[in-house]
């Protein structure tokens, strides 16, 4: 009798903040998959506006609903952590034409690093194309409002860490 491998997907990012189109891609993964992993990268060369505990404890509160989704904070190397969690599929996400060739050699590496990987690009739905953390970190932080690009819950985080009225 053969035992059937659940399915795992680990979606990384800095999700600083985690936008309605991270939602988008983890929901629609969800979907596919019996388990997604949001892999919360804590070791990063970005400028964060939240740190990993804040982002960590943003996402769960999201996917709190999700049977079969977890939120994990991580360091050090995406392919050792998706090795150690069992997973064999990493999701990126694609907005726009010009994400697809780093996305594109960043699958390579992976694929080298780990062969037994696959990388899955999705892309999200229409009304969240051009929305990215750093584009609403920016809007947020000159003041203006981010609520159609980021939870309710988001933007009263963002409004605390900022300390401003959106």
């Amino acid at each position: 009798m053969t035992t059937i491998k659940k399915r795992i997907a680990v979606y990384p990012g800095t999700f600083d903040p985690i936008t309605l189109g991270h939602e988008d891609l983890v929901r629609r993964a969800a979907y596919l998959f019996d388990e997604v992993i949001v892999a919360v990268a804590g070791s990063t060369n970005k400028n964060t506006l939240f740190d990993l505990q804040e982002r960590v404890a943003l996402a769960s509160d999201l996917f709190a609903s999700y049977c079969n989704v977890k939120v994990v904070g991580f360091s050090g190397l995406l392919m050792q952590f998706v090795q150690d969690q069992e997973a064999q599929v990493v999701i990126r996400g694609l907005r726009a034409a010009s994400d697809f060739e780093y996305e594109f050699q960043l699958a390579g590496m992976n694929r080298k690093l780990y062969p037994k990987l696959e990388t899955l690009f999705l892309t999200p739905s229409e009304q969240y194309m051009f929305v990215s953390s750093s584009l609403v970190r920016e809007v947020a932080k000159l003041g203006g409002a981010v609520d159609q690009f980021v939870s309710t819950s988001v933007e009263d985080a963002i409004k605390k860490k900022l300390k401003v009225s959106l």
